[in-house]
């Protein structure tokens, strides 16, 4: 089924700028439409016209880095108008093009999906001519009065080991804050217990896999910290939590984010300012609400996702149900796959496997 899917993804990706018809698609495959709507969900997760809307709107942030006039960029994309394009831009980031072609604020990447690629990420690839590149765009960062917080074991593992960063300091954020309840004050005492309850640990083990590894945050002082996390899910609910507690622990230095994809090493670099950051995350990882506030784009995208995946009839759960015959293991490569925006590791895949079992 994988090969007759990916035709279809491969009919859609040349046809993006022309208007979408799932007749067209049905006549080009020799399937009803019903079939090919039917078989491109189940085997990939989301619908076709969802596929084509984004996949629309991610090609055209190209277009507005450019600086293309709106119109023009509305019109390639086949949208009868700038205002149709300009609200499905704006469902889908957060803002409207104008504003992002403003500010140029990181998004979601979503590229082509390829299903012959399944199985587990296996880490990231590190360019040593991308930190070139950065060092070069800014060499204060690398100054020893510079922390870095890695999102994970590994990621801290491999900076510190090579001295990515130069003379600064690494530290790791070791925690998966899309799952399990959070507490509105980030670190505490009260924080600590919940999440170790949470993830069915003692709050001794929690204590010394989270915490005691971030201890240079708590006790040194820095000018400048940059903030290393990835575009999906799972690690901008982590930025939120870091930036709910360098708010709430009245840190004055600057803050960098530096976004990237899981799957490549190229990063967006983007200056954040305090302000809205604990209430973002009370309202959204405690509460489980919208936010009040506006965030940057591929923050709010993350948002959405995790909204919805506190959803019991979730995109995952359903995809789950429609291949519950898969082997565990093959399903959880599928699954990666299938929602790399999403960011869940194998342990939160598999317990949500088991659960809708």
């Amino acid at each position: 089924m994988n090969e007759q899917i990916q035709h279809m993804i491969d009919w859609v990706e040349a046809t993006l700028k022309n208007d979408f018809s799932l007749d067209e698609l049905s006549s080009y495959m020799g399937y009803s439409p019903y079939y090919c709507s039917f078989k491109f969900h189940q085997a990939t997760g989301i619908t076709i016209r969802r596929y084509v809307l984004l996949r629309k709107l991610y090609l055209s942030t190209d277009d507005l880095k450019n600086n293309r006039r709106i119109i023009d960029i509305a019109v390639d994309y086949g949208y009868s108008s700038q205002e149709a394009y300009s609200r499905a831009f704006k469902s889908v980031f957060g803002l409207n093009p104008r504003e992002f072609q403003l500010n140029e604020m990181p998004v979601q990447s979503f590229i082509k999906l390829t299903l012959e690629k399944e199985g587990e990420w296996g880490g990231m690839i590190i360019s040593t001519k991308e930190v070139e590149k950065l060092k070069r765009q800014s060499s204060k960062l690398f100054d020893r009065d510079v922390l870095n917080v890695l999102n994970g074991q590994f990621m801290y593992e491999q900076f510190k080991e090579n001295k990515l960063m130069g003379d600064s300091d690494y530290v790791p954020f070791n925690e998966a804050m899309c799952v399990n309840v959070a507490t509105s004050q980030v670190f505490d005492e009260e924080f600590v217990k919940t999440r170790a309850q949470g993830h069915n640990d003692s709050v001794e083990n929690y204590f010394k896999k989270v915490i005691e590894p971030l201890d240079n945050l708590f006790t040194k002082q820095y000018k400048c910290i940059v903030l290393w996390f990835g575009e999906d899910m799972f690690c901008q609910m982590n930025l939120l939590t870091m930036l709910a507690y360098l708010e709430q622990s009245n840190y004055k230095g600057e803050i960098f984010l530096y976004s990237f994809r899981e799957d490549e090493f190229r990063v967006n670099v983007t200056e954040l300012k305090l302000g809205t950051y604990s209430s973002i995350y009370k309202e959204v990882l405690v509460k489980h609400q919208r936010p009040t506030n506006d965030v940057f784009p591929v923050m709010y995208q993350a948002i959405e996702i995790y909204l919805d995946m506190l959803k019991e009839d979730n995109a995952v759960v359903k995809y789950i149900a429609k291949n519950k015959d898969v082997p565990t293991m093959e399903l959880v490569n599928r699954l990666f796959t299938r929602f790399p925006t999403i960011g869940y590791g194998d342990t939160q895949y598999i317990e949500l496997i088991h659960k809708n079992r």
